[in-house]
């Protein structure tokens, strides 16, 4: 059995411990102590990394045969019975400890704020996730956020102790625990009791500010909520505070001016949109009339191209191969009526020869060709395409 110290003291960085085995695994050793303070992968909370010696940690868990031996997987091997100095990577360590905190204090806000009950989390990167039991509503939401930021805000005390199995159906737990025997709770004082095995803060205040940053349906009657805590809650804020504060220099504006100036933008694209599909229509109804017969081979502009190919595809027994002549590579579409005798297969072949790229079938091909193939492009197709 390998002693827990991160349960004693999650706080503490440095440690000793004696090697008792080393083996090797690939290019890497796993090496088990008598006592670590490296938490492994457990109950949604990544690993800690670090150090042991002069040999990198890279992962640690718990060994698949015996679940209370922990393994240290190291870049290099350590000398069996040696006493080795172990520090953990803090930084990393303590960013854990703020999401898996925030997440008892999430969990539990829902649970007040909408009776929704935790069903699955995540804390493997900056963004936590909670799947909840219960389908999406914005309200609960909103709600869950205020009543977990007040939980920071009142910055209460929060222990760990072990109670026995016994004892486990007396205490109000929000949820029941997945192992047996002794059972590890953490407790958040007048707000949140539940089994866990993982590392967390003295008291709420270092896990704020939380912020949930989205939520959605997610297998059938359940919601996925993303959230952030923490030091990296706030950095998720200064990098969208960056870039809103650019955003707003280039529209000469202030920060919260952003969005009426994109709306504002947005509107202008749809009326030039709609002009812009005006002038193509315009624009290829001319082109349509000047083009008389049911064999078009043609350059046009590129604004027309498709609607043109669409007027074409509806004139009786019309073949046709349109090519952008504003464009490069040059854009075309070969296409035709679909009551056209004309096989259209073999043509397109043909224009694959001149370095034509594309897809389609039947009634349509399309894709782009070198433009200096666009008159050979349309000598083949008027060879290819007769009546």
């Amino acid at each position: 059995m390998t002693k827990r110290l991160f349960w004693e003291d999650p706080y503490a960085r440095r440690f000793e411990a004696r090697v008792l085995e080393v083996r090797p695994k690939g290019k890497r050793y796993e090496v088990r102590l008598d006592q670590t303070l490296f938490y492994p992968t457990a109950g949604g909370q990544p690993h800690d990394t670090g150090r042991l010696g002069e040999a990198r940690v890279l992962d640690v868990y718990e060994n698949e045969k015996h679940g209370d031996e922990i393994l240290h997987l190291t870049d290099r091997p350590l000398e069996v019975g040696s006493v080795v100095e172990g520090e953990i990577d803090w930084a990393r360590r303590y960013r854990h400890m703020q999401r898996h905190t925030a997440q008892h204090i999430l969990s539990q806000a829902f649970l007040r704020a909408g009776k929704w009950n935790t069903v699955a989390v995540s804390l493997k990167g900056p963004v936590l996730t909670i799947d909840f039991d219960l389908p999406p509503d914005e309200a609960v939401v909103r709600e869950a956020e205020a009543l977990a930021n007040w939980a920071v805000y009142a910055n209460l005390p929060i222990r760990a102790f072990f109670v026995e199995e016994a004892r486990v159906p007396l205490l109000p737990l929000r949820r029941l625990p997945k192992v047996r025997g002794t059972v590890r709770v953490v407790e958040i004082e007048d707000w949140d009791l539940a089994p866990c095995g993982g590392t967390h803060l003295r008291t709420t205040a270092e896990a704020g500010p939380i912020k949930i940053l989205g939520f959605e349906r997610f297998k059938k009657h359940t919601t996925r909520v993303y959230a952030t805590a923490g030091w990296e809650a706030l950095e998720d804020y200064a990098k969208k505070h960056e870039a809103l504060k650019k955003l707003a220099q280039k529209f000469a504006s202030r920060p919260l001016e952003v969005p009426d100036r994109v709306a504002k933008l947005e509107r202008e694209l749809y009326e030039t949109k709609g002009r812009l599909i005006e002038a193509e229509r315009a624009l290829a109804g001319r082109l349509y009339a000047a083009l008389p017969g049911t064999r078009v081979a043609e350059t046009v502009p590129a604004l027309a191209l498709e609607e043109l190919a669409k007027r074409l595809q509806e004139r009786p027994n019309a073949a046709f191969l349109l090519v952008a002549e504003d464009q490069s590579p040059a854009r075309f579409i070969l296409g035709k009526n679909p009551r056209a005798a004309l096989d259209l297969a073999p043509v397109f072949e043909a224009l694959k020869t001149l370095g034509a790229k594309g897809g389609g079938r039947a009634e349509r091909y399309q894709g782009v060709l070198p433009p200096e193939q666009t008159e050979a492009a349309l000598q083949t197709f008027r060879q290819l395409a007769v009546d």
